[in-house]
C-alpha cells in the first residue's frame, strides 16, 4: 500500500511538472510574437494535449516502478524563431521559460512542504504523505529544471549555444540539430560506460537532490 502510495504521489508530482514546462516555452514564444504553439493548443493546461507516449508514460512508469524519482518529457512545443524581432534573445528565453517554470513550482514546493510541517502534530499519518508529496514535487521540479539547462542538444540548456555562434555558423548549427537525440543518448548512456561513472548522475546528486534536500 506504501509503494502504491509513494508511485501515486511520484506520477500526479510528474505530470504538472511537464506540462508548466512545455506550456512556459510556448507562452514565452507567443509573447516575443511566434503564434505557432498557441495556434495549435499547445498553451492549454490539459495534460492530454502534451503527452508523448514514450517520455510522458512509459519512462517515467519505468523509473517508478524501479524505485527512482519520475522523470521524463512531454512532446516538445513548437515554435517558429523566425518570429522573434531578435532571434537570438528570442531562442534564449524561449529555451530557458521550461526550466525557469520547474524553478517557480520547486520553490512553491518547498514553500507549501514548509508551512505542512506545522500542521503536522494535528494527524502525523496524513501529514507524512502531504509532506511526502510536497517534497517529491519539489524534487521532480528541480530535476526537471537542473537536468534541461545541460548545454547538450536537444535540451533546453542547448538554447545559449546559438547565441555565441557567429551568424555566419548558424546554419550549419541548425541543420546538425536533426542528430540532436542521438549525440543526447550518447552523452547520457554511452558516455558512462567508457568513463565508468556517470558524470549526469552525480551532477543531479548535488544540484536536484541537494537544493531539495536543503530546502526541506
Amino acid at each position: 500500500m506504501e509503494r502504491l502510495g509513494l508511485i501515486l504521489i511520484m506520477a500526479v508530482s510528474f505530470v504538472p511538472a511537464i506540462m508548466f514546462h512545455e506550456v512556459a516555452h510556448g507562452f514565452m514564444a507567443w509573447k516575443l510574437g511566434d503564434p505557432t504553439a498557441r495556434s495549435r493548443g499547445r498553451l492549454s493546461l490539459n495534460p492530454l494535449k502534451h503527452i508523448d507516449p514514450f517520455g510522458t508514460v512509459l519512462l517515467p512508469l519505468m523509473l517508478i516502478l524501479s524505485g527512482m524519482p519520475a522523470f521524463g518529457y512531454a512532446k516538445p512545443v513548437p515554435y517558429n524563431p523566425r518570429y522573434f524581432k531578435d532571434i537570438r534573445k528570442g531562442e534564449v528565453l524561449t529555451g530557458f521559460a521550461g526550466p525557469a517554470a520547474n524553478l517557480v513550482l520547486g520553490l512553491l514546493g518547498a514553500l507549501l512542504g514548509n508551512v505542512a510541517i506545522n500542521f503536522y502534530a494535528l494527524n502525523p499519518a496524513i501529514m507524512n504523505w502531504v509532506l511526502t508529496f510536497f517534497y517529491y514535487f519539489t524534487l521532480v521540479n528541480f530535476s526537471l529544471m537542473f537536468f534541461n539547462i545541460l548545454p547538450i542538444p536537444p535540451l533546453d540548456g542547448s538554447s545559449i549555444i546559438a547565441p555565441l555562434l557567429p551568424p555566419k555558423a548558424l546554419p550549419k548549427y541548425y541543420s546538425i540539430q536533426r542528430y540532436a537525440l542521438p549525440i543526447f543518448m550518447v552523452v547520457i548512456i554511452v558516455l558512462p560506460m567508457l568513463i565508468g561513472f556517470n558524470p549526469i548522475g552525480i551532477y543531479m546528486q548535488y544540484t536536484a537532490y541537494g537544493l531539495t534536500n536543503l530546502l526541506f
